[in-house]
């Protein structure tokens, strides 16, 4: 699969209509310079949730962005989304690719290259590692180093950092070979947020034309 650009994840906001606005402010560049909105949202009820994700799947079919949701393989083919992110506690990754033929799925490796190999021989099209930097959303995350990204370009598949991504710090990240930044806080709670992403869209210059 291609995954390149900015990848958003959604904030745990309580307000679905106040979520969903964020949503549309941030899409409003894509899809130039864009790789995938994630729906993280694990405070909230499974009701809600359904119809969170059920607004913004359809928000970013609008956009043309791949829609991916995190941790939930039957909240995923509720929704109809184009894919799932797991982590490590979220269940088989050989099952979740069986329920998820045709679509993505995406896998946290945190801080092991080991990981993403185990990841992609199980049918990962993308992993992700970090936290790169310190991270507000978890701070107590374990440190990936920017050497894994290099490492990574050896699996054959698209790499996704995130943690305590910036504007500042993410040309070093994509130097060391990220193809798409994971981005919650530096996005979502930024004063203007449809020119924050209009801004990390330019980091993509082959995608952007902004």
């Amino acid at each position: 699969m291609t995954l390149r650009g900015l990848y958003a994840i959604t904030p745990e906001r309580e307000e679905t209509e106040l979520l969903e606005s964020q949503v549309r402010a941030v899409l409003a560049c894509a899809p130039r310079g864009w790789g995938a909105l994630q729906y993280r949202n694990k405070l909230a009820m499974p009701e809600a949730q359904l119809s969170q994700a059920r607004r913004l799947a359809a928000i970013a079919r609008e956009r043309g962005v791949p829609f991916i949701v995190n941790d939930n393989v039957e909240l995923a083919l509720a929704v109809d989304a184009d894919g799932v992110h797991l982590g490590r506690d979220d269940g088989d990754l050989a099952q979740a690719r069986q329920k998820l033929r045709g679509r993505i799925l995406g896998v946290s490796c945190y801080n092991s290259f080991d990981a993403a190999r185990s990841a992609v021989t199980a049918g990962a099209d993308y992993v992700a590692f970090g936290s790169v930097f310190v991270s507000g959303t978890k701070p107590g995350a374990v440190h990936a180093p920017l050497d894994l990204f290099r490492q990574g370009r050896t699996l054959g598949v698209p790499l996704v950092a995130i943690g305590g991504i910036t504007l500042e710090n993410a040309p070093q990240v994509l130097a060391a070979g990220a193809d798409a930044l994971a981005v919650i806080a530096n996005l979502f709670d930024a004063q203007d947020i449809a020119a924050q992403a209009r801004a990390f869209a330019t980091l993509f210059p082959a995608q952007s034309a902004l």
